[in-house]
C-alpha cells in the first residue's frame, strides 16, 4: 500500500475585509478543486475565520497524518517567520502523531513578476505599448510594510526584479503601514526623479483594507497633483500563476528541497533581458580591483564551475 502524499495546509494572514477573506478562502477552493489527490485546507492568523487550527483540526478528521503548510505570503515577515510556525506547534500539542514540513513565503517568484507586469500593462491601457512609452513610466510598488527590515527589503528586491530587463523608467517602493516612505512620499519622489506617468502597483496578493487604502491614498495624491497623470494597477489575484506556485512551495516542502534564492537566479530562470544566461556555465572570475585577490566562483547550488578549452 503506498503512502497517501503529505496533505497541503494554507496559512493566510487573515483580514478585516470579508472580500479578501472570502478571496482567500476561494483560492483554498480552488487548490482543492485542481488536486483532488491531496486534502486541502486553508485557515488564518488573526482577524478573520477559520483560524489556522480549525484547517488542522478538519485535516486531522480526515485521516491526515502528514501536512505541508505553505504560507500565502508575498514576504516572509513576523507572521511567517514566528506566527506560523507558532501556530503549528501548539497544532503538533493538540493532535499527537501529526507531522509537518513548513514551506517558504511566495515572492518574489518571476510568476509573479509576470503577473505584476500584467497589471501593469491593464492600469496603462492603450498608453504603454511601445519602449518609447514604457520608458515614461515609473512604478510605485507598494508592499503591506512590516516592523521586520528582512521584510521590507523583501520587497526592494522585488521592486529591484520588476524593473529589470522591462523597461520602465523606474521602480520606487512604499509602504502602506508601519514603514517609510508611505504611498504619498513614495509618489513625492517619483515626481522629484522626473516621473511623467506613475502606476502604483500594489504587491498584495488579494483585496482587503490596506490595498484599498492604498488606492484611497492614490487618489488623494493625484487629486492634489493634477499635473501628474497617475494610476492604480490591482492586486495579483488568484491567478492560474499563484496556483502554481502554491503548488511549487509544496513540492519544495514535501522534498526538503528549501532553495536560498533561486527563484530569481539568472542562471536558473529566464528573467527578461536575461535568457541567454540560462544553463550557462558559471566561470570563476578573478576582480583585478579585489586587492585581496579572491576568486568569486559560483559554486554550490547552481553546479560546479566548467572551463572553456579553447
Amino acid at each position: 500500500m503506498t503512502t497517501p502524499p503529505p496533505a497541503l495546509l494554507i496559512a493566510g494572514h487573515g483580514t478585516r475585509d470579508e472580500a479578501g477573506a472570502e478571496a482567500f478562502r476561494d483560492f483554498v477552493r480552488e487548490l482543492g478543486r485542481r488536486h483532488p489527490e491531496l486534502p486541502v485546507a486553508g485557515g488564518f492568523i488573526e482577524l478573520s475565520p477559520p483560524p489556522l487550527g480549525d484547517a488542522v483540526t478538519e485535516l486531522v478528521e480526515r485521516g491526515v497524518r502528514r501536512f505541508a503548510a505553505v504560507p500565502l505570503m508575498l514576504v516572509s515577515a513576523g507572521h511567517a517567520k514566528g506566527d506560523i510556525p507558532a501556530a503549528l506547534s501548539r497544532e503538533k500539542e493538540r493532535h499527537p502523531g501529526i507531522s509537518y514540513t513548513y514551506g517558504r513565503p511566495l515572492g518574489p517568484h518571476p510568476a509573479l513578476l509576470n503577473v505584476l507586469e500584467r497589471r501593469l500593462d491593464e492600469a496603462l491601457g492603450t498608453v504603454g505599448r511601445t519602449p518609447e512609452d514604457l520608458a515614461d513610466v515609473t512604478v510605485l510598488l507598494v508592499g503591506r510594510g512590516s516592523t521586520d527590515p528582512d521584510a521590507n527589503a523583501e520587497v526592494y528586491k522585488a521592486a529591484r526584479l520588476l524593473w529589470e530587463g522591462r523597461g520602465y523608467a523606474g521602480v520606487e517602493t512604499a509602504f502602506v503601514s508601519l514603514a517609510a516612505p508611505d504611498v504619498p512620499s513614495g509618489l513625492d519622489r517619483c515626481v522629484r526623479l522626473g516621473a511623467k506617468r506613475i502606476v502604483v502597483l500594489p504587491y498584495f496578493l488579494f483585496t482587503g483594507i490596506l490595498p484599498e487604502r492604498v488606492r484611497q491614498q492614490t487618489e488623494g495624491w493625484a487629486a492634489a497633483h493634477p499635473e501628474v497623470d497617475v494610476r492604480s494597477a490591482d492586486v495579483i489575484g488568484p491567478e492560474p500563476e499563484l496556483l502554481d506556485l502554491v503548488m511549487e512551495r509544496y513540492e519544495e516542502a514535501v522534498k526538503g528541497d528549501l532553495r536560498m534564492n533561486c527563484d530569481s537566479c539568472v542562471y536558473r530562470i529566464a528573467l527578461p533581458g536575461f535568457e541567454d544566461k540560462v544553463g550557462a556555465p558559471q566561470q570563476p572570475h578573478f576582480h583585478p580591483d579585489d586587492d585581496e585577490g579572491h576568486h568569486h566562483g559560483h559554486h554550490g547550488h547552481h553546479g560546479h564551475a566548467h572551463s572553456h578549452a579553447h
